[in-house]
């Protein structure tokens, strides 16, 4: 009887803990979850006139998503916003804006019909004034570059794309001047 008892009390205290662990875990969630939905949404939402129909707030979310680019441009090709979109859930995304539900909870609604939509990641701002450059992989340097409107030709190595982006630093630097 008092093995039993004390069978039951260990087995309550580690149910106790195991659902602990599962709330942690629940609560911090991924803080990049569905941000270029969030990203989107918060530079798109402000550009809403006050009382829109819902038809004239997804004929605004496609004017839109026809200038995003990069990542933006994926989450508009996913949820249907561009002309060569497999699907089309964009009501998913307009209808709870003209009730003006919050964000997240748009980006959250929209996931349930398309997860792939809250997976999509904006790319990691680099610092070029601290960081290391012979830290970074070829295909970040590469990036740094694209990003800057540099053309690296006849670069072969990493040093070839360092020396470019360096060669950039020293231009900018002087015309800041």
């Amino acid at each position: 009887m008092y093995l039993r008892s004390r069978l039951m009390s260990s087995n309550i205290v580690v149910s106790f803990c195991f659902l602990l662990l599962l709330a942690t875990v629940l609560a911090a969630k991924d803080e990049r979850h569905c941000e270029v939905c969030k990203g989107f949404l918060e530079k798109f939402v402000p550009k809403i006139p006050q009382g829109s129909s819902e038809e004239k707030i997804q004929e605004m979310f496609m004017d839109e998503c026809a200038k995003s680019k990069d990542k933006e441009e994926r989450f508009c090709y996913y949820v249907g916003g561009m002309a060569t979109s497999a699907t089309f859930i964009v009501k998913e995304v307009t209808q709870p804006l003209s009730w003006n539900m919050p964000i997240d909870k748009v980006c959250e609604r929209v996931s349930k019909k398309d997860p792939q939509v809250c997976d999509i990641r904006y790319d990691k701002k680099i610092d070029l004034t601290t960081v290391d450059l012979k830290t970074l992989k070829v295909k970040d340097l590469k990036k740094i570059l694209n990003d800057l409107g540099e053309e690296c030709k006849g670069c072969a190595e990493k040093n070839d794309f360092i020396r470019q982006i360096e060669a950039y630093k020293k231009r900018t630097s002087k015309s800041e001047l």
